[in-house]
């Protein structure tokens, strides 16, 4: 009979997984809300962005206000070929972890601001206290594109106010971005608020006596306020921008409102950096109180060693065991050594106490 060959074995062969084909994310998944605005009111019903974007080029009249939440590269790709976004900027808008700034692409404005949140927590635990994210903005002359990175910050009761608002409305994509700005300035105030609240508390905290001082708390609110400041002080040279430079493609009245913001904003910015000064101020303090403290606490060991010091001496007299100790063998030996121990014990801590050293 014929050999029958043997079958091949695979069982040292290699297997190489063949990777799944990643299917793209619908952009809709990432639309928080998307509204057409026609004379400063809103158009009822829903639209994808194509859609928005036809309807107010088919009526030459009008802005889309499309709102995105951590859109990844295919979904921003296809926001940006709808509305024709610069890819750098698009870029940024994927990647985020910017500096707030403005810049301009041909007619159309990309702002980046950094969202602030207070995390209420304990005085004295060392945790998070200010959460930041990041919003960016593009406006053009008939679209305003916000994207949003983080889990705060949201901007539906912005939309909600600014809607309630028509005459407001009707200055086009430039009210969308005041309103949004002046939202993030206001945030930026509450959140100095609540910080400055900590900080007297942490001032009350550290200058009332007998309180247990930890440092580590200190620093983890100076480190915050460091957090906050970075995420500020950067905004103003862009509102100064929005304000006074007469070339951007902005309503004049827009830049007016723009001015206000920037003063609010200049304001919470100082209150910040004094911040930063008082607790370093309040370190100093904390680490004047504890160096206090440990001087205390060694003027109250050495007080105590000194007291132990005498018996101890007088132990180790009659501890020698001589034999010309006369009053080693008297009846009133033991009790008169105890009464010395006692009267120079007594002595010792009067004295210290009157010089407030127990």
């Amino acid at each position: 009979m014929p050999s029958i060959p043997p079958l091949p074995s695979f069982r040292n062969q290699s297997r190489t997984a063949v990777p799944r084909p990643r299917i793209p994310v619908p952009t809709a998944r990432a639309v928080v809300d998307c509204g057409v605005y026609i004379d400063g009111q809103r158009l009822p019903g829903r639209f994808t962005h194509q859609a928005a974007l036809a309807e107010v080029r088919s009526r030459a009249a009008g802005f889309v206000w499309i709102g995105l939440h951590h859109p990844d590269q295919a979904q921003m790709a296809d926001i940006a070929e709808t509305f024709g976004l610069h890819p750098l900027a698009v870029e940024d808008a994927v990647h985020a972890r910017q500096r707030p700034k403005l810049e301009r692409y041909d007619d159309t404005l990309f702002l980046v601001l950094r969202t602030v949140r207070y995390v209420p927590h304990e005085i004295d635990a060392v945790s998070e206290i200010v959460e930041t994210g990041e919003i960016m903005v593009f406006t053009g002359p008939d679209f305003v594109v916000t994207v949003r990175h983080g889990e705060h910050g949201g901007l539906t009761g912005v939309r909600s106010a600014l809607e309630a608002e028509p005459d407001l409305l009707r200055l086009g994509p430039g009210s969308v971005l005041h309103t949004i700005a002046d939202h993030i300035v206001d945030s930026y105030i509450e959140v100095a608020d609540s910080v400055e609240n900590d900080i007297d508390e942490m001032e009350e905290h550290v200058f009332t006596p007998r309180n247990l001082i930890t440092i580590e708390a200190i620093y983890q609110l100076k480190r915050e306020v460091v957090e906050l400041r970075r995420a500020v002080a950067p905004l103003q040279t862009p509102l100064q921008q929005l304000s006074q430079n007469p070339d951007l493609p902005l309503p004049k009245e827009i830049r007016r409102y723009m001015r206000d913001v920037a003063d609010h904003h200049t304001a919470v910015f100082e209150r910040i950096a004094d911040f930063d000064e008082s607790l370093s101020e309040l370190v100093s303090a904390a680490l004047a109180k504890i160096g206090v403290q440990q001087n205390t606490d060694m003027r109250k060991i050495s007080a105590w060693v000194a007291i132990a010091a005498w018996p101890t001496m007088i132990a180790g007299i009659y501890g020698m065991n001589f034999d010309l100790m006369p009053e080693l063998k008297q009846p009133w030996g033991y009790p008169a050594v105890w009464s010395v121990i006692v009267l120079g014990c007594t002595a010792i801590y009067v004295n210290f106490r009157r010089h407030n050293w127990l």
